[in-house]
């Protein structure tokens, strides 16, 4: 393959080609941000009434329920407490608490990584797009011998669009990707401060038997 011939034909489709791969890759973006903003929507719960939920539960030892209650909750924070409810000990329940955090992790940040990608790339495909329309402005200049005309300036224009493009592409997929890592990490951090009055409780209860079911 001539990586020469395939480049000048690149170039000779302009910076079109560039500018309607970086509309696909903001179409399937904005896919990514509604999907994730409407699972993150789905699993907010208020934490304030989950840390009084969890006290009166473990208060008035009903673990049965509190399991059932945790379990059955959409939220990250109670699905993260509910892994340590049955736990024979609290360094059992330390771990499983650790295991399900990361788990919770994992599934909310499911397409995250591509918002990531993009936001850093985009202007980088941007500048490819004016690249590749300069070096046409160049081949239209030397076609019309040093002469301005209609086509070097479409020429032009088409090339300063893709860099401008390319950041308007990067500047929502930066912020969205920003702003749930942010609500993630807040709800991953509640969870865990959810566990912590669970093992609490659990060392408290250290003669007691442990959170075996039965109220």
């Amino acid at each position: 393959m001539n990586i020469d011939g395939v480049f000048e034909n690149l170039v000779g489709l302009g910076a079109t080609w560039v500018l309607w791969l970086l509309v696909g890759l903001s179409a399937i973006a904005l896919a990514v941000i509604l999907e994730r903003g409407v699972f993150f929507a789905r699993t907010k719960q208020d934490g304030h009434s989950l840390r009084k939920k969890l006290a009166s539960l473990l208060s008035e030892r009903k673990f049965e329920e509190l399991k059932n209650e945790f379990e059955k909750s959409p939220s990250l924070e109670a699905r993260i407490v509910a892994a340590g409810v049955g736990a024979h000990c609290p360094a059992e329940a330390e771990e499983r608490m650790a295991a399900e955090a990361y788990e919770q992790r994992l599934r909310s940040e499911k397409n995250l990584a591509f918002l990531g990608t993009l936001g850093n790339n985009a202007p980088f495909v941007g500048l490819l797009g004016t690249v590749v329309g300069i070096i046409g402005a160049f081949g239209e200049l030397d076609a019309s011998g040093g002469q301005l005309t209609t086509g070097l300036m479409a020429e032009i224009g088409e090339a300063l669009i893709a860099t401008a493009v390319g950041l308007l592409v990067a500047l929502p997929a930066v912020a969205a990707y920003n702003t749930f890592q942010r609500v993630l990490s807040v709800r991953i951090g509640r969870g865990e401060g959810l566990g912590r009055e669970l093992l609490a409780f659990l060392h408290a209860e250290a003669g007691a038997p442990r959170l075996s079911g039965g109220e």
